[in-house]
């Protein structure tokens, strides 16, 4: 609901729904102060607000009672229906709970107030939200980001390649500083939220009924925040309610976040891309993620012929996950000759570490600094950001068949005397 403003709409500036006349009293002189009409002081709480709105305009500026509502944040939701994008809007409330709190901050409202209310309280909130729609837009003047979107797609369920997701997200976001999306499309069964020990909310989901609400201020309403710099959309739609989308709500979200975010990971499934190609158009960077067994073998095949057709603009980048020396199925040597390309990344298998993030309740690479997985996968982010060119396109990949010069075939230490038959043969002199 906190989307940026539009001028020149005919919205009006402030309206207010609250529950007292004891508010109201206080409200109504702040309002004049505000050079506001003191008639869009309106008698009724949250639910009064959602049905007046939803057959007349919303304003820029929405300060709403939640204090007759049984179930505040349903509400809040259901005001995020009918309310048109850049619509600010401040809570007022009784229940004094931190929870509650973050809860509807999380769900989009700009601020909210414990009553008694107080004119001072009231000024200064609407001053606040009234500065939103004054504050000049910020415009970086070390010139453009070029955003990187990378797309990570397992040949099978299990092979890892939500935990790749997860932890590509947080070093970008974490380690690199890089404002980060991360869009788990696995509507029914995403680990996204699980893994980082959020909960998912209703965001993607909205999203795809809504397609045509996504903006930018969908987008800060509906993504939960990890950290300072990533924030995460994810599901965890009813088992019993299919999917029914024809995958633009995707295309757009994928917009939106080349203008908000300068990375964006996107844990794909395979049915995903399956029915909805179109969302690889914009995709910089495809990792395909694989166990080396028979059946990863056969579907990284499939899977890389499939990109060659319908993400030639990306680069492939072929990641084997949970490696164990000596027991792989098939070898790498046999693996790389049936899939006719190289294996880009080695994942060593580690238990005990993916156990440990578990029970932290953190991503993998967070909850394992050190090891040899987490430092295979810092080396998959640099490969990825090293993609990018400065102008924005995608660099050309190294052949690592490319022939050598002569001088680069000779091992030249080999040829070098060693010290201690250097030390013998000055001794025999």
């Amino acid at each position: 609901m906190n989307a940026p403003w539009k001028s020149g709409s005919n919205r009006d500036v402030f309206a207010a729904y609250l529950c007292d006349e004891a508010a109201l009293d206080v409200l109504r002189p702040v309002v004049v102060d505000m050079g506001w009409q003191p008639e869009k002081c309106n008698k009724g709480g949250l639910r009064n607000a959602i049905q007046s709105l939803s057959i007349s305009a919303s304003p820029n500026i929405l300060l709403v009672d939640l204090s007759e509502s049984g179930d505040p944040l349903n509400d809040i939701n259901a005001l995020a229906e009918v309310c048109e994008p850049g619509t600010v809007v401040i809570a007022v409330g009784q229940v004094n709970d931190v929870r509650l709190y973050r809860d509807l901050l999380g769900s989009g409202i700009h601020d909210y107030l414990l009553k008694p209310l107080s004119a001072g309280q009231l000024r200064d909130a609407l001053v606040q939200a009234q500065a939103i729609f004054t504050a000049p837009k910020n415009h970086d003047s070390q010139g453009v980001k070029h955003h990187v979107s990378t797309a990570i797609v397992g040949t099978r369920g299990g092979v890892g390649a939500s935990t790749l997701a997860t932890s590509l997200a947080w070093i970008f976001s974490s380690d690199k500083k890089m404002p980060t999306a991360l869009l788990d499309l696995d509507i029914h069964f995403g680990t996204g939220a699980l893994t980082l020990d959020l909960e998912p909310g209703r965001g993607l989901t909205d999203a795809i009924d809504n397609p045509s609400r996504i903006d930018g201020l969908f987008i800060e309403r509906a993504m939960i925040r990890a950290n300072d710099n990533l924030a995460i959309l994810s599901a965890e739609a009813p088992i019993n309610s299919p999917l029914m989308t024809d995958g633009s709500a995707f295309v757009q979200l994928e917009e939106e976040f080349r203008q908000a975010f300068e990375s964006t990971i996107i844990d794909m499934p395979r049915n995903m891309l399956i029915n909805f190609p179109q969302l690889m158009s914009d995709v910089n960077v495809v990792i395909v993620a694989t166990e080396m067994t028979l059946a990863g073998a056969r579907d990284a095949i499939r899977l890389l012929s499939w990109m060659k057709s319908n993400a030639p603009h990306a680069r492939h980048m072929v990641v084997a996950n949970k490696v164990q020396s000596g027991i792989a199925e098939i070898s790498r040597a046999d693996f790389e000759a049936s899939i006719e390309r190289k294996v880009d990344f080695l994942v060593p298998y580690d238990i005990k570490a993916a156990a440990n993030a578990a029970k932290l309740g953190q991503p993998f690479v967070a909850a394992n600094r050190s090891g040899k997985a987490t430092a295979a996968i810092n080396d998959i982010a640099d490969a990825v950001i090293g993609s990018i060119g400065e102008d924005g396109s995608i660099l050309a990949e190294k052949d690592p068949n490319a022939k050598k010069s002569l001088l680069g075939k000779f091992d030249l230490k080999s040829l070098m005397p060693s010290k201690g038959k250097a030390g013998a043969a000055a001794t025999a002199e």
